[in-house]
Parts: C-alpha cells; sequence; structure tokens
C-alpha cells in the first residue's frame, strides 16, 4: 500500500480524557478532509451554509478546543467509551450516566435532525459529531477504563517518556510529518464496494471494531518499552486505515442527515 511505501520513505502531549486532544489535531482534520470527498451535493451544500462556509476539517477540532471552558465539562465523557472488565457487550443499562462516546455521537444525530433546533445549536452539534466521529475510529478511546485507554501504560516514544494512547493519539502522525492534507488525500484507492464495506454495520460495530483493534494495540507493547521506527512501520499503515474508514463513515452519517 502507498502509506507503507511513504513510511519506508520518510522513517522518518500526555492526554487525559478530561483537558486534552483526541487523535491529534492532524488527525482529526484528516478525518475531516476524508469526509469532505464523500459527502453528497445536497449534503455538502447544507453543510457549508451551516458552519458559514468552514469545512469539516476546520470545525474537527472542536471538541477539544472547548474543554477549557468549564461550561462544556459535562461533555468530557463524550469522547471515550468504556467496557467494564468482565463485560463482552455495550449495553445502555451499564452504560457511563454522564454519558459517552456513543450516546453522544447519537444526541448530536438527534439535534442535528430535529427540524426545530435553530441553527447555532444545529452548527454546535455538527462541529461535535465531526470530532466524536473522529475519536471512536482512535483505539484508545475504546480502551480500558482502569487505565485511562492506555494513558496508564508508559512507554518511551524515540526515547521521550510517553503513554501508548499519546502515541496513537499524535507522536505517530506527528513524526510522518505530513499535514492534514497530505494524510487525507494519501489513502488508499477504494472501489465502490470496499466503500460499501467500511459504511456497513451500526455506530456499535465501529465501536466494538476500535474496542477489538484496542486490545492489540494493548498486547503490542509492554509497560516501559522503547518504541521506534518499528512500532511506527508495523502500526501506522493502521492507523492511516482508521482515519480513512473515520471520514468516510462520518460522511455516511451527515449524508443520511442532511439528504432529508
Amino acid at each position: 500500500m502507498k502509506y507503507l511505501l511513504l513510511v519506508a520513505a520518510v522513517f522518518f502531549s500526555s492526554i487525559t480524557f478530561a483537558s486534552e486532544a483526541d487523535w491529534g489535531r492532524t488527525g482529526h482534520r484528516a478525518t475531516g478532509e476524508v469526509a469532505e470527498g464523500h459527502l453528497s451535493k445536497k449534503a455538502k451544500q447544507k453543510i457549508r451554509k451551516l458552519l458559514d462556509g468552514q469545512s469539516l476539517a476546520f470545525v474537527s477540532t472542536y471538541g477539544d478546543d472547548i474543554k477549557s471552558d468549564p461550561k462544556y465539562r459535562y461533555l468530557n465523557t463524550w469522547h471515550y467509551v468504556n467496557i467494564d472488565k468482565g463485560e463482552t457487550e455495550y449495553s445502555k443499562e451499564n452504560a457511563n450516566p454522564k454519558g459517552d462516546i456513543i450516546q453522544g455521537i447519537e444526541e448530536c444525530i438527534t439535534v442535528l435532525k430535529d427540524k426545530n433546533t435553530s441553527k447555532d445549536e444545529k452548527a454546535f452539534y455538527l462541529k461535535l459529531l465531526v470530532h466524536f466521529v473522529g475519536d471512536l475510529h482512535q483505539p484508545m478511546h475504546a480502551g480500558r477504563g482502569e487505565d485511562k485507554g492506555g494513558n496508564d501504560i508508559q512507554v518511551r516514544w524515540f526515547g521521550q517518556g510517553s503513554n501508548i494512547h499519546r502515541v496513537w493519539d499524535s507522536e505517530m502522525i506527528n513524526d510522518f510529518q505530513m499535514s492534514y492534507t497530505e494524510l487525507a488525500h494519501s489513502t488508499d484507492e477504494l472501489s465502490k464496494e470496499e466503500i460499501r464495506q467500511i459504511k456497513a454495520g451500526s455506530l456499535l460495530d465501529w465501536m466494538y471494531e476500535s474496542k477489538e483493534l484496542s486490545t492489540r494495540v494493548y498486547d503490542s507493547v509492554e509497560i516501559g518499552e522503547k518504541l521506534g521506527y518499528e512500532y511506527m512501520y508495523e502500526w501506522f499503515p493502521v492507523l492511516h486505515d482508521q482515519i480513512q474508514k473515520g471520514g468516510i463513515r462520518l460522511a455516511d452519517i451527515l449524508n443520511e442527515i442532511f439528504e432529508e
């Protein structure tokens, strides 16, 4: 795949769920840029009007940008989902009563479909939706609650102290040294059938996909392990795929909302 060649050629911030970045700005913007390329004409026009001409890439970091404002702290838990030890399935009965990424995305969709909500309210929830769908595809946002989605799994990244969540959020992307547009436009060319398969399933299916991937990520490291070129070579293509999937699925959600 083309990004494997890029990794070979190039070879080239601890986050908490409460205050810092998820997927990193570049990853979120790349997801928004991918989504733009899969929007229907009608959806693109309605979204552009709702966002006063701003792109999905531009608004994709909004969910993190507002974390410093105390009035939005109630949204902190909407960036991730944890399934407790011993539980194999997500259920609304056992879900976080403060909300999680599944409940957050569903709320955004509900507001955007409601013809009685104002333009400003729709714009607010649209920006959140773009962000949360991006977060859903960062596998450590479906990680274990006991280690804060890998934030407590300390590793060395090219000799510097880090954790496995941060490695996936931003450090692999940053070390690859591509802009969000380069990252978005270097994704694989997919057939219509491949795109159809990516779109298939529900939010829960996509969450379980990320959860399964997070299990593989946990198994890929040991506490204190020194990570670098080898880890980058093995896992960056997976990360890149997740950005592309997130963009395609975000566009599919938006097309369904704005085609009405």
